[in-house]
């Protein structure tokens, strides 16, 4: 097979992929067990870059169920063509928080004070909303923020470690959301891009109770030898909370969340059963390989190694991944390259099959992101070949 014919057939699993975790039609298939009564009053949080998919296909599934949308935001990275009227579409800034991200932080809080104990709000998340809506707690400064988030991005931590600490310091994680909205009934839909899906890690948790406290963050912050380069008032920040004198994250306790549902309605694992399920329609022998994690040059080189292996004893067929590598580390200084986890584990993997041999002749990677935005850039990835 040429390069061009392998690339397309890449190209055509990822669109599979994309397709099996397509935001509108899960959400709609969801919205069909809504418990809304016929007629009631809905207000719609959508808030991540899937945010507008899944916000239309709400609207159109909740006036099929006879519910009124009585208003609502939408928070993405950009604004669509055609947003549902009842709705308030806003930007935020993606991967860092910026102006847009700290002015679509106000629009959420006018829209959640407008919510009434009788509707219904519906918080639709996906991906990238933590630094869509983040603005900070009162006390913290807006720059101290943007150079936590910033840090963090550099440091090589996971997900879950990422978000213990971000929550701490936004205005939305740690499930302040619920607590705006109460005593109204909350129904949460969520598009997992965080690996095993842990609705605390998406979107920093709006929705969802912190049982850590501030001694946890911190001792995560020293444990990653991140303590010297947060900035100084974020500790104090923290110390103030041990203290008593700044009050912690909502707990599991709290009664704002009694009345908060929540489910997972799509994730990596479906993208990556679509994918493996149209391989396999091709007539190719396709295989899931073990999920993604740790740093993407890393992840890159084991990927091209496993790869070249396969190709050494003959072994034709497709290897299918997901997962969310890191990228960076936090004693790296800043550089001007542009990309993000896709492009770097391609980069990795490229290189490796470089010195591959004559089995490189025979491997083709595609990493490529379903949400189509690899870090800040319009590539969902890139491809790796000999």
């Amino acid at each position: 097979m040429t390069a061009p014919a392998t690339r397309a057939l890449l190209a055509a699993l990822y669109d599979a992929a994309v397709a099996g975790a397509a935001p509108g039609p899960l959400t709609a298939a969801a919205l069909r067990d809504l418990p809304a009564r016929a007629g009631q009053a809905v207000r719609l949080f959508a808030l991540g870059k899937a945010a507008h998919a899944m916000a239309t296909a709400a609207v159109d599934a909740l006036a099929r169920a006879g519910s009124i949308v009585s208003g609502g935001i939408v928070v993405a990275t950009d604004r669509a063509a055609a947003t549902p009227d009842t709705l308030l579409a806003v930007e935020g800034d993606h991967p860092v928080p910026g102006p847009r991200s700290f002015a679509a932080a106000d629009r959420l809080a006018e829209e959640t004070a407008r919510a009434q104990p009788d509707e219904l709000a519906i918080v639709l998340l996906s991906g990238g909303a933590t630094s869509l809506i983040a603005a900070p707690l009162p006390g913290v400064a807006r720059a101290d923020l943007v150079a936590m988030f910033e840090l963090l991005h550099r440091s090589g931590l996971d997900i879950h470690a990422m978000n213990v600490v971000r929550k701490r310091f936004t205005r939305w994680g740690a499930g302040r959301l619920a607590v705006a909205l109460a005593p109204a009934p909350v129904h949460v839909l969520v598009i997992s891009d965080v690996p095993g899906d842990d609705v605390a890690d998406v979107a920093s948790g709006p929705c969802v109770p912190d049982p850590g406290t501030a001694d946890d963050v911190l001792a995560l912050l020293g444990r990653s030898k991140l303590l010297p380069r947060i900035p100084a008032p974020l500790l104090r920040h923290l110390e103030s909370v041990r203290l008593g004198l700044v009050a912690e994250t909502p707990k599991p306790t709290h009664p704002a969340f009694r009345a908060v549902t929540t489910r997972v309605i799509g994730s990596n694992r479906l993208a990556v059963d679509a994918a493996l399920v149209h391989a396999r329609a091709l007539g190719l022998h396709a295989d899931a390989g073990p999920p993604l994690a740790g740093e993407a040059a890393r992840a890159g080189e084991t990927i091209a190694d496993a790869l070249l292996a396969r190709a050494g004893r003959g072994e034709p067929g497709c290897v299918v991944w997901g997962g969310e590598p890191t990228v960076g580390r936090a004693d790296v200084a800043p550089t001007t390259g542009m990309g993000g986890r896709c492009q770097e584990l391609a980069l990795a993997a490229a290189h490796r099959l470089s010195l591959g041999g004559e089995a490189a002749r025979r491997v083709a990677l595609l990493a490529a992101g379903t949400d189509g935005r690899d870090g800040p850039t319009d590539s969902a990835g890139a491809f790796a070949d000999a």
